[in-house]
C-alpha cells in the first residue's frame, strides 16, 4: 500500500484581511495542501514561521512594521532549510520584487494569479525549484539590475570571483538558465541529458553559495555574465 506524501505546510502572509484569508482559503481546497497559519506583517510571519516550521510562505512586499522584504531575509538567514518564499505583488515591474529576490526569495506572483497557477506555483516551490516566468522576472531582474549594478557590486564582489571556479559547460549552463530556459530546454540546447543539466545547477548553486535558480539568475546579471536585455542564440524577440 503507498503511502501519500505529507501535505505541502503554508504560511500566508498579508496585511489586507480579505486577501490572506481568501488566499489561505483557496489553498487549503487541495489536498496536498494545509494553511497552518495566516500573519497580517511581516514580524509576524517570521514568527509563525520559526514556531511551525513550513514548507512555503505566501509573503507579501509592502505591509506595515516589517515588510515582506524584511521578513524575507530573515527567513533566509536564520535556518539553512528554512520555508521557501514565494511573493505576492501587485504590479510584474513593483522594484520592491528585485528586492525580495535578492533577498532570498524563490519566486514572484502577481495578486490576480488563477487558481490552478497558484496551486502550481506552490508545488514547484515546495519542491525545491524557483518559480521564472521568464517574460516577467529576466525583464524585471534585467531592468533592476541595471539600475542598481553600482551600488550592489561591492556586496556581491565574493559571487564575482567565484565565477572564475565555474567549469566552461557550467558558466554556460549559467548563462541559460539567466535566459529563463528550463532544465529540458537547456538539455535539448545542450544536447544532454536533463539528469545532466540538474548536476551542472547543483554544482553552480554549491559553488556560487546560491540557495536556488533565482538567485543564479539576479548573480547572472548582477556579475554581467548576462547583459540585461540581451537574448542568447535563436531566441525570438
Amino acid at each position: 500500500m503507498s503511502v501519500s506524501p505529507p501535505a505541502v505546510r503554508i504560511v500566508v502572509a498579508d496585511d489586507h484581511l480579505v486577501v490572506r484569508t481568501g488566499f489561505a482559503a483557496l489553498l487549503d481546497t487541495q489536498p496536498d495542501f494545509t494553511v497552518v497559519a495566516t500573519a497580517c506583517d511581516g514580524a509576524e510571519a517570521v514568527r509563525v514561521c520559526r514556531e511551525l516550521s513550513p514548507d512555503v510562505v505566501l509573503m507579501d512586499v509592502r505591509m506595515p512594521g516589517m515588510d515582506g522584504i524584511e521578513a524575507t531575509r530573515r527567513l533566509a538567514v536564520s535556518a539553512e532549510a528554512g520555508p521557501r518564499v514565494l511573493i505576492l505583488t501587485t504590479f510584474d515591474l513593483d522594484e520592491y520584487v528585485y528586492d525580495a529576490l535578492r533577498a532570498g526569495a524563490s519566486g514572484f506572483l502577481l495578486k490576480d494569479v488563477t487558481a490552478e497557477r497558484l496551486f502550481d506555483a506552490v508545488r514547484v516551490i515546495a519542491a525545491g525549484e524557483a518559480l521564472l516566468a521568464p517574460a516577467v522576472t529576466r525583464r524585471l531582474i534585467g531592468e533592476f539590475t541595471r539600475l542598481r549594478a553600482r551600488t550592489v557590486a561591492a556586496a556581491d564582489a565574493p559571487v564575482s570571483t567565484a565565477l572564475a571556479a565555474l567549469t566552461p559547460r557550467e558558466t554556460q549552463v549559467l548563462r541559460l538558465v539567466a535566459e529563463g530556459l528550463s532544465n529540458p530546454e537547456i538539455a535539448g540546447r545542450l544536447t544532454v541529458t536533463e539528469e545532466t543539466v540538474k548536476t551542472h545547477v547543483s554544482r553552480v548553486l554549491n559553488k556560487l553559495g546560491l540557495r536556488d535558480r533565482t538567485q543564479a539568475v539576479i548573480a547572472a546579471y548582477e556579475t554581467g555574465l548576462v547583459v540585461p536585455g540581451s537574448r542568447g542564440p535563436g531566441r525570438s524577440a
